[in-house]
């Protein structure tokens, strides 16, 4: 999940002594190569917002910067630069091979102790059940099966760490259907675009304003996060095939804040309140994001350097893209381990005396939450790069070479 090519710059050339090379039909709006630091930018900003979110859950951040809509978008993004370079199943594989070691390593640390705890067999009606889910922590095809609860460790780990461990995987079994169905997306991309585009809002105002379901809540699931953030994917493929730059310039400036209401609109209209987000609320999750992702795209700089007023944010920045899977994975439950650990402050008479308000604010768990995330990208963030086939570094800040000894 990184970057896009750059559009080349023409100069005069002496087509007498040149030959004429044609271009292939979907050849992107390209870019050269190298790393676009605007989308890495908006990577940063999107996993800070959704570590934010997590601790917060205030209504309005979903609103402010929709996370999910923008990753999805820089994921499909890379997915048909990758895709203009390679075959089709060579991609996959390479997606699979980066996006799977990390969630294994979560799977064994986070499987065995919800089975030390008591998780098993039983919880799920039938004990075949239990083992035959258990294969999505191998291959995410659906969510991976999690305990409701599990015995926490008083005063360090709550009980319901489970929950927030699996919870967020829905990202990574939607990641996954996305990549595999990029190939088959990007050919529907080049025979017709916009309607290919806008399929997944169709599909998702179905799913809307039929109820329709399946016989299984796992197909619902993945039905609605295609029809939610496929759309968003789908741009960010268009976007480099150049789909999006041959639109004249006052379009997306004037479409995308005409969805953008009819998706504030529906939200308010549908109750939309501290418990009751976008989250909740899929179609307009899907306008929302779309209209946003649609803007931002619109916008792009593609920097291939930081403006001066961002490049002493470049070592965050790096580190928070080198080591993407590794935060989303982990922060939830850094989470659950950083409010007990705020809740020992209580123990302090000055703080309890003279800082209560300090005490029951959630802002100095979020400094602590961000403490535990980076003990674990120096713990676990590796295995992205022994997945990618790089060196394996420890703090990937961009200033820091692979550890001596390490061979391929």
């Amino acid at each position: 999940m990184t970057s896009t090519s750059d559009r080349p710059e023409l100069g005069a050339q002496d087509t007498e002594k040149m030959p004429v090379v044609e271009r292939e039909p979907d050849s992107p709006a390209p870019r050269q190569g190298g790393r676009d630091r605007y989308f890495d930018l908006l990577r940063a900003v999107a996993l800070f917002r959704v570590v934010l979110y997590h601790l917060m859950g205030w209504a309005w951040l979903p609103i402010v910067f929709p996370s999910m809509g923008v990753m999805f978008a820089l994921a499909g993004n890379l997915m048909s630069r990758s895709l203009g370079k390679r075959p089709g199943p060579e991609v996959i594989r390479g997606r699979l091979r980066r996006l799977l070691p990390p969630l294994w390593l979560l799977g064994v640390i986070g499987v065995t102790g919800m089975v030390l705890a008591g998780w098993g067999p039983g919880e799920e009606g039938h004990p075949a059940w239990w083992w035959l889910h258990l294969g999505y922590w191998v291959l995410p095809l659906s969510d991976p099966p999690y305990a409701e609860v599990s015995h926490g460790i008083q005063g360090l780990v709550a009980d319901d760490w489970p929950t927030a461990l699996g919870v967020p995987l829905w990202y990574i079994r939607a990641y996954l259907w996305f990549v595999l169905l990029s190939p088959l997306l990007r050919r529907s991309l080049r025979a017709a675009p916009w309607t290919t585009i806008l399929a997944p809002l169709v599909l998702s105002a179905g799913l809307e304003f039929t109820s329709a379901t399946t016989t299984s809540w796992r197909l619902d699931s993945t039905l609605t996060d295609f029809a939610t953030f496929g759309s968003c994917w789908l741009l960010g493929m268009a976007h480099h095939q150049g789909v999006l730059q041959k639109l004249p310039r006052y379009t997306v400036p004037s479409l995308a804040p005409a969805v953008a209401a009819v998706a504030l609109w529906y939200a308010l209209a549908h109750d939309l309140h501290q418990d009751h987000d976008l989250d909740d609320m899929p179609f307009a999750q899907s306008l929302w994001s779309f209209a946003t992702v649609l803007l931002l795209l619109h916008l792009s700089p593609s920097w291939r350097t930081w403006p001066p007023a961002l490049r002493r944010w470049d070592g965050l920045i790096t580190l928070l893209n080198s080591r993407a899977v590794t935060i989303y994975l982990w922060h939830n439950l850094c989470i659950v381990i950083a409010e007990p650990l705020w809740d020992h402050a209580w123990n302090i008479p000055y703080l309890e005396s003279h800082a209560v308000w300090l005490l029951n604010s959630p802002w100095p768990v979020l400094p602590l939450t961000w403490l535990l995330t980076a003990l674990c990208v120096l713990t676990f963030g590796w295995t992205e790069d022994l997945a990618a086939g790089r060196r394996p570094a420890l703090w990937p800040n961009g200033r820091q070479k692979g550890l001596r000894g390490w061979r391929r």
